[in-house]
């Protein structure tokens, strides 16, 4: 056997008897969990946790005489406070609805008193010319031929509509029928220029509106439409007798 051999032979023995003795290096054998696999593992850790000092809260409850839930008696007596506040919340809502309806009718009312206190208005303007006429039916007030013309008024209620009222009287104890016509000559300015418009207009029927015919007196009022674009200056009331003119009266706008 050659040296070579034994050599060889040697070294091999050495190295299988270190690896076998006491002195050979420890080899640790770790396990790898996935992270989700931990997460998951964590959960169930935590989860028993809870459970675990849940329990021992409501051990600890028990213990102290402490009861683990609401009682019958308490449900009851909760129920009858909800029952309690619905019907406190219905009768409020009631409440209000009539209320809502109270002020639905007090502001109809508030309209109707505004619409009478107009009409109440009116009236009494009416009435005030009526006693100026009245007043009017001295001897001292007729003209010349016993017809006199009172409180000529005028007014725009639209840009091309005139409103006119006057009241026409007769001096004297009225023994005779007075019958004639009413003319208005309304001076505007047109394009510029001032010029006369006279109604009645000529066109068939439209004298028939403005014949009168009274012993005492008469109230004469009515609307005149006018071309558009035309400015008012005045307007002249005149009473006719078989053509004649009896009394005038004008008025500035």
């Amino acid at each position: 056997m050659t040296s070579t051999k034994l050599f060889g032979n040697s070294l091999r023995y050495k190295f299988w008897r270190r690896r076998l003795s006491v002195a050979a290096p420890k080899m640790t054998i770790k396990t790898y969990l996935p992270w989700p696999l931990r997460i998951v593992l964590w959960v169930v850790v935590l989860g028993l946790g809870g459970a675990v000092a849940m329990w021992t809260y409501e051990m600890g409850r028990s213990f102290a005489g402490f009861p683990s839930g609401p009682t019958k008696e308490q449900v009851a007596e909760y129920r009858a406070q909800i029952e309690k506040l619905t019907a406190e919340r219905d009768r409020f809502q009631t409440t209000a609805n009539s209320a809502e309806s109270q002020i639905n009718i007090e502001r109809s009312s508030q309209k109707q008193l505004a619409t009478q206190m107009r009409n109440l208005e009116l009236e009494n303007t009416r009435l005030k010319e009526d006693l100026a006429f009245f007043e009017s039916l001295l001897p001292a007030s007729t003209g010349p031929y016993g017809i006199t013309i009172r409180r000529l008024k005028a007014e725009m209620i639209a840009p091309n509509q005139l409103r006119y009222r006057l009241l026409v009287m007769q001096g004297g104890k009225g023994e005779r029928e007075f019958n004639g016509n009413l003319q208005l000559v309304v001076t505007v300015i047109q394009e510029g220029k001032s010029a006369m418009m006279t109604f009645p207009e000529g066109k068939p029927g439209e004298a028939e509106k403005y014949k009168i015919g009274f012993k005492h007196y008469q109230r004469l009022e009515g609307v005149l439409t006018l071309p558009e674009g035309v400015m008012m200056k005045a307007i002249q009331a005149r009473v006719l007798e078989r053509g004649q003119m009896r009394v005038q009266q004008s008025v500035n706008l």
